[in-house]
């Protein structure tokens, strides 16, 4: 990043030489101060591409943020607005790197990530080859999967929470929103909540 000062010797640098010009570009000039007007401007544009530059990383962008939020769905509608400059700029890094997966651990992790600690019970249609005292389950059974969550998740105030929050807020529809839409489309889900 150049300064106003950088610039105006550069200015002067690309004056044409000769006798005329030689008297215009000493640096006590009125034309050399007029030059430095037009330096600061240059300047000013050369730290607003550095802070373009700054802002094409989701970690440390600012301005562009709310663009990035609408780009990519959010505020999420299953978690909600995320509270502060530093957990939206997560939101945002956290979308624009997860791959995703549909693996067991995948969706325990997801669920931990968002306060849940699940497990999860996959069926397997019965087979002749199966034992007496296995449950008989049919062929479409293979297509669902059952997460078992505790019967009430609490979440309670942090520091980084705004005035607004509640001191404590219970319930399962996160887990159930966000566990729904990322699941593979040929699965049914089963929620079963207890001790």
């Amino acid at each position: 990043m150049h300064n106003a000062q950088e610039y105006t010797h550069q200015l002067g640098q690309l004056m044409p030489r000769g006798v005329l010009w030689d008297d215009l570009t000493q640096s006590d000039s009125e034309f050399m101060n007029w030059m430095g007007t037009l330096a600061q401007e240059f300047a000013r544009i050369d730290a607003r591409v550095s802070d373009l530059i700054d802002e094409t990383d989701p970690r440390s962008m600012f301005e562009m943020l709310y663009d990035w939020e609408q780009y990519l769905g959010l505020p999420d509608k299953c978690i909600g607005q995320a509270e502060t400059l530093e957990q939206r700029r997560e939101a945002v890094l956290e979308l624009l790197t997860s791959v995703g997966g549909q693996s067991r651990q995948y969706f325990i992790d997801l669920a931990l990530k968002i306060g849940f600690v699940i497990t999860i019970i996959e069926f397997d249609p019965f087979t002749v080859a199966g034992s007496v005292n296995e449950l008989i389950y049919g062929q479409n059974w293979q297509f669902a999967w059952q997460v078992n969550a505790p019967a009430e998740t609490v979440t309670e105030l942090t520091i980084s929470s705004d005035v607004n929050t509640a001191l404590a807020s219970w319930g399962n529809t996160r887990l159930e929103c966000v566990l729904t839409r990322l699941k593979p489309a040929h699965t049914i889900i089963l929620f079963s909540y207890g001790g």
